[in-house]
């Protein structure tokens, strides 16, 4: 942490403890030199960085004020999905997405991908660059069907934060976490089976469900709280259902993270069911405070619920690192690897197990979270400022993903068709349901630097949103 960042840290605990209020005159640049030691550049730099994420205002010939809190004053909406198993589609839209991954031409705001051009990530291109110099050739065989060793060592070691214990038998090393909850799902249903999942819920998995003939039973989730626990108990009384796909640690899209308790009820809930849970906890990592939050898999203690995760969105996906605690479904669940990809590439696991093992990860885990809090209260404070009066906004405490909800008049989907001229793509929140909901929800990403560029282009977003608003307006005072 450079010492502009440690000074804007310590005054904004000021301010989120109340030691500086709403209004309040802030200590003048000479003074926190002289309170902190530093110079007038750096003092300077951090009030800049609060002013950043809309924590403070300069005011001229007066100073800087506190100003009133930034946390969105309108969460979405408690989801309201179909109350029956649905086929998956949108599969037209999830290729649009990944496929212009790599077009220059377009800016994706929506795209869920980490920023990989950080500082921190410069000891494992080392690492890698190490690897292929070698003249050990044992990264050119085929490696054991669960993965290196020493990347499951490492790997239970993590898990202790999330209050897992499990030994490196208990983990499979996969292709990217995509395949853990592949395999997750295959081991598990059949086609035609039905799959309670979380709504509005991660295009990833429902693809996989849409490819293995699967139905899947979208359940009401909050905003705050997350999947519904009444509402699953009534679907698990009326539906079949095989299993419970959910991500519960700042969940793709929405957000939240559900309470303690509540990952324990839905635990108890799976148990007097007798229904598997899968896990995805591929966030859960990127957490802005530690500890970070307890896995569902935490409170297992007969082998029901199937842990996914990996370094696709903490370290960088192009590595495919992911892994599987599969519990009691452990035979299964290695004869669905088997059949998929094999073993997985072995140079990647050594690199990500050398990677973690030097303290690296750790490292890179706290530069990474510092900067994706401070892009999230600028994210926030654009699209507050840019989009349509009334927005619901998530307010994730983790990650680098960000949900908003428009008013009913916007279409996400022909949104993006508009932004097409601004060379623009957001993630329209059809993707993100089965039953093609969400339309007028969108998803954005503040995982890259937030650039001027970044600004305008949201700025876009947001006028052209409110253009479609003041259309239907139009459009309904002509009717009356």
């Amino acid at each position: 942490m450079t010492r502009y960042e440690e000074v804007a840290s310590i005054l904004r605990e000021r301010i989120e403890h109340g030691i500086y209020r709403v209004g309040d005159r802030l200590p003048s640049i000479r003074a926190v030199c002289q309170e902190l030691d530093v110079s007038i550049s750096t003092a300077q730099e951090a009030y800049r960085q609060l002013m950043d994420v809309a924590l403070i205002e300069s005011r001229p010939k007066s100073g800087y004020f506190v100003l009133p809190s930034r946390v969105p004053s309108v969460l979405p909406s408690v989801s309201r999905p179909a109350q029956r198993p649905l086929d998956i589609s949108q599969w037209d839209q999830v290729l649009e997405l990944v496929a212009t991954h790599r077009d220059e031409s377009r800016l994706l705001l929506g795209r869920g991908a980490p920023n990989v051009e950080y500082e921190s990530l410069r000891p494992l291109s080392k690492i890698l660059a190490g690897l292929h110099r070698s003249h050990d050739l044992v990264g050119f065989n085929y490696d054991k069907l669960s993965g290196r060793l020493e990347l499951r060592q490492q790997v239970a070691r993590l898990a202790i934060a999330s209050g897992c214990l499990l030994h490196p038998d208990d983990i499979m090393v996969t292709t990217g976490c995509q395949e853990a909850l592949s395999i997750s799902l295959r081991t598990l249903t059949q086609p035609g089976d039905v799959v309670a999942i979380d709504s509005p819920s991660f295009y990833g998995t429902m693809q996989i469900l849409k490819a293995n003939g699967l139905k899947a039973l979208e359940i009401p989730t909050d905003p705050q709280t997350g999947i519904s626990l009444e509402a699953l108990e009534l679907a698990l009384e009326q539906w079949p259902i095989r299993a419970i796909q959910v991500t519960p640690t700042y969940n793709n899209p929405l957000g939240y993270t559900m309470p303690e308790a509540r990952k324990r009820a839905l635990f108890q809930l799976a148990q007097r069911f007798d229904v598997a849970i899968i896990e995805d906890d591929i966030y859960g990592d990127l957490s802005f405070t530690l500890p970070r939050p307890r896995t569902i898999k935490s409170f297992d203690d007969d082998g029901r619920v199937m842990l996914c995760s990996g370094f696709s969105k903490t370290v960088g996906p192009g590595l495919r690192v992911g892994w599987l605690a599969p519990g009691r479904y452990r035979d299964q669940a290695m004869h669905m690897k088997y059949v998929s990809t094999g073993a997985s590439a072995t140079l990647p696991q050594l690199a990500v197990a050398e990677f973690v093992a030097k303290g690296h990860y750790e490292r890179h885990l706290r530069y990474a979270t510092r900067q994706y809090q401070r892009q999230r209260d600028i994210m926030i404070s654009w699209v507050q400022r840019y989009f349509p009066k009334g927005a619901g906004i998530s307010y994730p405490q983790g990650s680098f993903l960000l949900w908003v909800e428009l008013p009913a008049a916007v279409d996400c989907v022909r949104l993006n068709e508009r932004l097409v001229l601004h060379a623009i793509h957001v993630a329209p929140g059809s993707l993100f349901s089965a039953s093609g909901k969400f339309r007028q929800c969108l998803r954005l990403s503040y995982a890259f630097t937030l650039t001027p560029a970044i600004e305008a282009a949201v700025r876009t977003v947001g006028e052209l949103a409110t253009e479609m608003v003041e259309e239907a307006q139009a459009h309904e005072v002509g009717i009356t």
